[in-house]
């Protein structure tokens, strides 16, 4: 099978053996896939706990029919439509462990528009329920909100009943839809005043809950805009992975601060994350209520460009590459 593969020089799209389903694992044949900045960090070889290196197949997440199960999977069967989460997906065909894959809602979904889904679906309700602890009536901002992850934050808390959804974009442009897709009030975190800001459309006290896809130089803001006894859970590192914190602000506003990963989670852990995701989700996801939208579709010989725009940071939503 084909694969997009990491060489010595870069991206390959080569001629691989195909996987092979153990007992608790779900073979697909893969109709589209849809990329994340942790691509690019896997490219790089630079992504800390992941697997990397020459030969490592490149992709997290993915659509596509189910063409074999093992035995210990009950839950999908050979022939259906679903979408799921796991290394190599960016190939021919992805083998994933089956808690991580999801029957297609019933909602008319094309493979493009559900790749688009499982990995934002999974990290923000792990973000925001699991971690943030989000109570219906609760503000939130989502840092980096423009993302498909930030777009989905914003969607998914206004679906949890959060009273105020606040988002940041330091693109005019991308910072004016996100009203579309949640956000009470859209903020430019290049604006010095922005945690001021934050505060005036919380009554003076800050947001109960920051789900912070930037970190880097704004993670004072973020403390600043967070209201004293309230939670900032670090999701991405889109603004830098290092920055001088104020240790002061932290403790005087007596800020929980949480950061998640997917890359040091045991595979019990993360069908949990997906089990929660589904349990609280489904309802809203056969109503049709998390779709995300789709910047860019490239086919998957030209997967080196789809990267190449997603290190831009110029889209707005998801990149999908379709395999079909």
């Amino acid at each position: 099978m084909k694969a997009a593969v990491l060489g010595p020089q870069g991206l390959e799209i080569r001629d691989i053996e195909a996987p092979k389903p153990g007992p608790d694992d779900v073979l697909v044949r893969v109709q589209a896939a849809g990329l994340n900045h942790a691509d690019l960090g896997i490219l790089a070889g630079h992504m800390h706990g992941a697997i990397g290196g020459a030969g490592t197949v490149l992709g997290l997440e993915w659509a596509g029919e189910v063409l074999a199960v093992g035995a210990q999977v009950t839950h999908v069967r050979v022939g259906d439509r679903v979408m799921g989460s796991g290394r190599g997906a960016l190939a021919e065909q992805a083998v994933t462990d089956r808690g991580r894959v999801l029957p297609l809602p019933d909602t008319g979904l094309t493979f493009e528009q559900a790749a688009t889904m499982p990995v934002a679906l999974q990290t923000l309700h792990d973000a925001l329920v699991t971690n943030g602890r989000l109570c219906a009536g609760q503000s939130v901002l989502i840092q980096g909100a423009a993302s498909g992850v930030g777009l989905m934050g914003l969607r998914m808390a206004k679906v949890l009943g959060a009273r105020r959804v606040i988002g940041t974009s330091r693109d005019a442009a991308r910072r004016a839809r996100l009203a579309e897709f949640g956000a009470d009030l859209a903020l430019d975190t290049t604006d010095p005043t922005w945690p001021e800001q934050v505060k005036a459309a919380t009554d003076g006290r800050g947001v109960d809950l920051v789900v912070d896809m930037l970190s880097g130089a704004t993670v004072n803001g973020s403390l600043a805009a967070t209201a004293i006894g309230g939670r900032i859970v670090n999701v991405g590192r889109l603004a830098g992975q290092r920055a001088e914190i104020d240790f002061d602000l932290h403790a005087l506003r007596r800020i929980q601060y949480i950061g998640v990963t997917f890359r040091t989670r045991s595979t019990q852990e993360v069908r949990d994350v997906v089990e929660r995701m589904r349990t609280d989700l489904w309802p809203a996801l056969q109503a049709g209520q998390f779709t995300l939208p789709i910047a860019a579709n490239y086919p998957f010989a030209q997967t080196a460009a789809a990267l190449a725009l997603l290190r831009a940071k110029t889209h707005f939503g998801k990149i999908v590459v379709s395999l079909a």
